[in-house]
């Protein structure tokens, strides 16, 4: 059994919640939100090297594959392009197609904030342990609020030290029941990072969601060499079912696990998200970059984007400047910025 880990690094989505700066070719994972270094560039700086890892696969589509060869710098990877957006499902089969059935494959977004990287490696091993046994390894965010927005995994019988058997996964649960989980414990968020051998993903995706893999499977055999890419073939890709990977394999398999971790963990999924992970705050709460004024104003987001900005009187408001696009809202209301971004573009 191989021991040797491939990183995957997910680079698709368009990041409509961080409308205006994220769209089309600047895709969220591609902006400095937090710091200096863009989540795609933190996202490789973290992700494990030494040897028993191999140097990571890049996962993108078309569109960004000038950026994300610009990003890497001098870090050593090769690109998986996928022609169109087919969900998750049928980009990890991209990845387990290509793979050898005994490689572990470490599969994670590249648009997350991972604030503790030693705790994450700590639970890899843990994973890896178990992905060498054939469970379909998921880490779980240890909760520490009641969150409506994200999916909960329940976990079930212990699996030694490394982690548990999982008993189910749970919806995006209303606020009562997001309190009686956290309550009771045993619950983590679902943070969409899998490690598995690619043998039994392949497997589990041709018992679950066949017609997802074989396309894939298709795609990448069709596929064409550009230097370091691999560009999957868009006919065959084009006839895989669009589904994410939980719904099309780990909500259906028998054998998945959940290693459970606090890891200083973040999706980045709102503007209020932004503010709150904001280093260098004001006295007042304010999060600042570029040329604004801000007067008797607490809490506030604001990303100037060139422009000057004043705020007087105003709490708890983003103001987001990208080119001819203002974007005004209570950061309480961050999760309807993609009305926004359907009707600008």
């Amino acid at each position: 059994m191989s021991t040797e880990i491939q990183p995957i690094i997910l680079c698709g989505g368009a990041g409509t919640r961080l409308w205006p700066e994220s769209r089309g070719d600047r895709a969220k994972q591609f902006l400095p939100l937090t710091g200096s270094e863009s989540l795609f560039r933190q996202t490789v700086a973290r992700t494990p090297a030494g040897p028993h890892f191999t140097p990571p696969v890049i996962l993108c589509g078309t569109g960004h594959v000038a950026t994300v060869r610009d990003q890497m710098g001098d870090h050593e990877a090769a690109l998986l392009v996928e022609p169109m957006p087919r969900n998750t499902a049928a980009a990890i089969a991209l990845a387990v197609a290509r793979a050898d059935a005994d490689s572990l494959l470490l599969v994670m977004p590249s648009d997350h904030i991972i604030a503790n990287v030693p705790a994450f490696h700590a639970a890899i091993a843990k994973g890896a342990h178990l992905a060498q046994q054939d469970w379909l390894v998921t880490f779980g965010i240890a909760p520490d609020r009641p969150e409506t927005g994200f999916g909960y995994i329940a976990s079930g019988a212990a699996l030694g030290d490394d982690g548990f058997a999982v008993a189910r996964f749970v919806e995006k649960p209303p606020l009562a029941e997001a309190e009686l989980m956290l309550a009771a414990g045993g619950y983590s968020w679902n943070a969409g990072i899998f490690l598995f051998r690619a043998g039994r993903m392949r497997d589990a995706m041709l018992t679950h969601c066949r017609a997802i893999f074989e396309a894939a499977d298709r795609a990448v055999a069709a596929g064409r060499y550009d230097g370091d890419a691999l560009y999957a073939d868009a006919d065959a890709f084009a006839a895989a079912p669009s589904d994410s990977i939980d719904y099309a394999v780990m909500e259906k398999d028998d054998r998945v696990a959940v290693v459970p971790v606090a890891m200083g963990w973040s999706d980045l999924g709102s503007w209020q998200a932004v503010h709150a992970l904001a280093g260098g705050k004001d006295a007042d709460g304010n999060a600042v970059s570029g040329d604004a004024f801000l007067h008797d104003s607490h809490g506030n987001l604001v990303r100037a984007g060139g422009k000057r900005v004043s705020l007087v009187g105003m709490e708890g408001v983003a103001v987001i400047v990208d080119g001819d696009d203002i974007l005004v809202m209570p950061l309480d209301r961050s999760q309807d910025v993609r009305a926004a971004a359907k009707a600008r573009g």
